[in-house]
């Protein structure tokens, strides 16, 4: 996967389930062609909005080959890696490899709060074991792990380190790092709230989670924004925003799923322990779905366009 290949809009896809827990993969198939239809320029499976810790190795490699069936040829699938042990994380990158992922996003260790070197030393290792490209995943809201611009110093020196997703919900960060390292890491968005920000600042991407029900809309914020459209780019981010909000949520699987399925692209089944939403919660986060679908804006036409033509 060519470095140049990490821009765009990547879906954090969902994983959606049946009523008897198996993988829908037509659903996932049904929901990628309406990714691919609105304009992505790759995807991620088995990630946290995945479910990734409620799935076998067997499912997470099952997706990655249905992905690649489904998709574009050289449309790049980006396999997650999110495991305690760094020996259980090399095998991961190494089987990923041998079926076609593209690349590989990968969390810190889980469970285990490791310092900086032992942080380093873990994305490093997996690297190293892999010919593919990684993405590291910077998010110390939700896993307690920062990478620092001085780990990155680190991270730098390993070729396929191409780029980081940048979740820590600090829109300054995004040029902390440019200046720190020019254009050495490609910089992609990771927090559904901050998109317009982040990429008017100059993000090259966005890991998205709304995306897997809104493709069109989040799509048409990246390109307007990269084309410099400021003032429609932000009429639609403001109707997105109540949407884009059940993302930053402990909940965020079930409120996601439930808007696919109101989008007629995904189910809300979930595997537990997550239960599906209910009552007043279900209500809640349904109102704002609904709203949002009787009130979507219309796009421009021109926005078929990929977005690296639409750039002034």
């Amino acid at each position: 996967m060519n470095k140049e290949l990490w821009q765009g809009i990547f879906p954090a896809l969902l994983t959606p389930f049946t009523a008897e827990d198996t993988i829908d993969f037509d659903l996932f198939v049904k929901n990628l062609n309406a990714q691919v239809e609105a304009g992505i320029s790759g995807v991620i499976v088995a990630g946290s909005l995945g479910e990734a810790s409620t799935l076998s190795k067997t499912e997470k490699y099952e997706l990655v080959k249905s992905a690649k069936k489904a998709l574009p040829a050289g449309m790049p699938v980006v396999l997650c890696i999110a495991e305690q042990s760094t020996a259980e994380a090399v095998n991961i990158a190494k089987e990923a490899e041998s079926i076609g992922a593209d690349g590989l996003m990968v969390l810190p260790p889980m469970r285990y709060k490791a310092d900086d070197d032992e942080t380093v030393a873990y994305f490093t290792t997996i690297a190293n074991s892999t010919a593919l490209p990684l993405m590291i995943y910077n998010n110390p809201v939700d896993y307690k792990i920062e990478v620092t611009l001085a780990m990155f110093e680190e991270l730098a020196k390993v070729p396929n380190i191409h780029a980081i997703k940048e979740s820590t919900r600090d829109v300054s960060n995004v040029t902390r790092i440019f200046n720190r390292f020019g254009d050495r890491f490609k910089v992609f968005c990771g927090v559904d709230t901050l998109i317009m920000e982040e990429v008017m600042l100059g993000a090259d991407g966005v890991v998205g989670g709304l995306v897997d029900a809104f493709p069109k809309e989040t799509v048409a914020i990246f390109n307007l924004v990269k084309a410099g459209n400021y003032k429609e780019a932000l009429s639609i981010y403001r109707w997105y925003l109540p949407l884009l909000e059940l993302d930053i949520h402990p909940k965020l699987v079930q409120n996601i799923k439930l808007a696919a399925a109101q989008m007629g692209i995904g189910s809300e089944y979930v595997r537990a322990p997550r239960l599906v939403l209910k009552g007043d919660e279900r209500e809640s986060v349904l109102s704002i779905i609904n709203k949002a679908i009787e009130t979507q804006p219309v796009l421009p036409e021109y926005l078929n366009i990929a977005a690296d033509e639409t750039v002034a």
